[in-house]
């Protein structure tokens, strides 16, 4: 309903807004948490930091990412946008790179070495795949790109090393 409300209010001239539709944020700084997405940056931060993560999912899963390097990007660059570009449709579906969690840990493998990947402890749990398997995984950012909206990442080794740039110092523990 927010986006309905969004270009009804910017029709009307009440507000002049755009909506962003964000990828999941990947590598997501802070603590492992409970929400079904959290396993998707806990299987990378925390090897990276020396410490153990659950894998609750197959990794054959498919799932839509950005870092929040480009979620900055894409906010800033919101801000700024000609909203007379955007037409009528106020919302936008972000770009973002599509992976599944075998090319995570491979890309974990390729920047960071086998020790670190190993850190990553497979625990298979029936719900929380059934709630990630009925999410889309491959988006079509057309609107977007042609508005100028780019991503800081253009593969999943990419996500991992501005991870370490952004958040680690420029350090892991190996």
């Amino acid at each position: 309903i927010d986006e309905l409300l969004l270009a009804d209010y910017s029709r009307r001239g009440f507000m002049d807004g755009i909506g962003i539709r964000l990828p999941t944020i990947c590598i997501r700084p802070g603590l492992p948490n409970k929400a079904a997405s959290g396993f998707f940056s806990n299987i990378l931060r925390e090897p990276l930091a020396g410490k153990e993560a659950v894998l609750p999912v197959s990794e054959d899963v498919r799932h839509w990412h950005a870092t929040p390097r480009s979620a900055v990007g894409f906010l800033l660059h919101a801000a700024t946008i000609d909203s007379g570009t955007v037409g009528p449709r106020r919302s936008l579906t972000m770009p973002g790179l599509s992976a599944t969690v075998g090319e995570q840990i491979a890309a974990l493998k390729r920047v960071a070495g086998d020790k670190v990947a190993a850190r990553i402890k497979r625990e298979p749990d029936p719900f929380i795949t059934g709630i990630v398997e009925g999410w889309p995984r491959n988006f079509e950012p057309t609107r977007a790109l042609k508005l100028g909206f780019t991503t800081a990442e253009r593969n999943f080794d990419d996500i991992i090393r501005i991870h370490i740039e952004d958040e680690l110092g420029g350090k892991f523990v190996a």
